[in-house]
């Protein structure tokens, strides 16, 4: 079950997840999509990446004009008038709001690019663009696969245990197998970073549990589809 910070809509009777508290951020939209594809209206145009796992922070230059999308993990702008999205299926949205420098970010978080800290790139890369202090800013991270599920080996547990100790344990009955805990470890990132306990807020929804509500690429494969998270100015 989501924590009590999200909440589900929905537009034209399709579902999706808000946060609450980004509900009253003046100026901000936004939206975690499920399976069924659901989004409210959003500005137009919705810019996107071509995601690679990496901790690449892309700013965007509005007006953005014809729209090649780049190589990265995160969109981060400060302009009215165009979505920011990303696409995810077991990997973490993660959005990011500063509604006091009017700026805002979307984050593809899976586990090679938590591992490299994409999220705090994303809050450095706002300071250095348009003068976004950590303090400010309000963080959501939307549903994705949690440490229930989500089983890797030993060189990925031992990489994510050399920075972040306790957030891989081992899989009850699967030797050499170890359940990991990113929505853990971006909680530490971020609070490295100087975002505010108070201002992060987690859905607690496990793409991999909910069949009926989200893809999951563990769970389907290449099949799989991915859900948009959306966020906007304006």
């Amino acid at each position: 079950m989501p924590d009590d910070a999200f909440i589900l809509r929905s537009a034209r009777g399709i579902p999706y997840y808000s946060c609450r508290e980004f509900e009253s951020l003046p100026g901000v939209r936004h939206a975690f999509s499920t399976r069924a594809g659901g989004l409210p209206d959003l500005p137009s145009p919705l810019l996107t990446l071509r995601q690679v796992h990496s901790n690449r922070v892309c700013v965007v230059e509005l007006p953005p004009g014809a729209w090649d999308p780049p190589e990265g993990d995160a969109l981060a702008a400060a302009h009215p008038g165009a979505a920011l999205g990303v696409r995810s299926a077991d990997c973490f949205p993660v959005l990011v709001a500063d509604p006091v420098a009017g700026a805002v970010a979307a984050v593809h978080s899976g586990w090679r690019g938590t591992l490299a800290g994409i999220a705090a790139e994303t809050v450095g890369a706002l300071g250095r663009a348009f003068g976004s202090r950590p303090g400010d800013l309000h963080v959501a991270v939307g549903p994705g696969i949690r440490s229930c599920c989500f089983e890797v080996g030993p060189e990925v547990a031992d990489a994510f245990a050399a920075g972040y100790p306790g957030t891989a344990r081992p899989a009850p009955g699967r030797p050499g197998k170890f359940l990991l805990d990113l929505p853990r470890v971006l909680e530490a990132q971020l609070e490295a970073a100087g975002v505010a306990r108070g201002r992060r807020y987690d859905s607690g929804l496990c793409t991999f549990c909910n069949p009926r509500d989200f893809f999951s690429y563990r769970r389907e494969g290449a099949a799989a589809g991915r859900m948009m998270s959306v966020i906007a100015l304006g």
